[in-house]
């Protein structure tokens, strides 16, 4: 006779994930136990842990393109409503934006190595095109990243009108561009240089110098700088 599974209250509690976790520390839990936490219960004869092996499956046990996944992507698994889902979304997202944060100095940018792994953080798991701005001092220490617009998978739009007001508001003296290629293509577009090229213009009649044009994508970045084409 096959018997039911036993939910996790009914495990040893030092196989429970909570207990596991306070007893062995965080560390030594799976992914799939550290998911169990973060959606709380199971589903009819599935335990929180057999959901979160469930989910991961969803990226073949990938916790780098788990994180990919989308809101209608997680639900799809049986027992794992919208309440879970945003739970797991929302821990996702606070690994991403720790990964982002920086010690009280300024970073200075002193590469194209140093300008790629301050930004990089900003456009991991996404699907469709981003733009960012990366402003520096007259030192290169790093003044803000700041967003300028969200577009679709092939292009984004992007106003150089706004972004030397925003430079001029912080008194910055030179900026780096840099957006995604979902595709994962790391070779600009015509279009990428022609914009490239239209905001170069701009920064030189304000005396702004745009040092670098970053394209990335999960796979590394394409400098307009490095190719000579600034």
């Amino acid at each position: 006779m096959i018997q039911k599974q036993l939910s996790i209250r009914n495990w040893a509690e030092d196989d429970r994930p909570r207990e596991k976790m306070i007893l062995k520390g965080k560390s030594v839990l799976s992914d799939a136990e550290l998911i169990a936490i973060l959606i709380g219960t199971g589903s009819g004869d599935k335990s929180a842990v057999d959901l979160g092996r469930e989910l991961l499956s969803l990226s073949d046990g990938c916790l780098y393109e788990f994180g990919k996944l989308r809101l209608s992507q997680l639900c799809e698994v049986k027992g794992i409503g919208r309440s879970k889902a945003i739970s797991i979304l929302a821990a996702l997202e606070l690994g991403r934006r720790r990964k982002e944060l920086r010690a009280d100095k300024k970073p200075k940018i002193d590469s194209v190595q140093k300008a790629y792994e301050e930004l990089k953080g900003y456009f991991t798991d996404l699907t469709h095109e981003e733009f960012y701005i990366l402003y520096l001092n007259n030192s290169n220490e790093i003044l803000q990243v700041k967003q300028l617009s969200i577009g679709g998978i092939t292009g984004t739009f992007v106003d150089p009108k706004i972004i030397f007001k925003h430079g001029i508001d912080l008194s910055a003296c030179g900026i780096i561009l840099a957006h995604n290629h979902p595709s994962g293509i790391l070779i600009p577009s015509d279009q990428d240089k022609r914009l490239t090229k239209r905001i170069q213009q701009f920064g030189m009649l304000i005396e702004m110098n745009v040092i670098d044009h970053l394209i990335i994508t999960d796979n590394g970045y394409f400098s307009f700088a490095d190719q000579n084409l600034l």
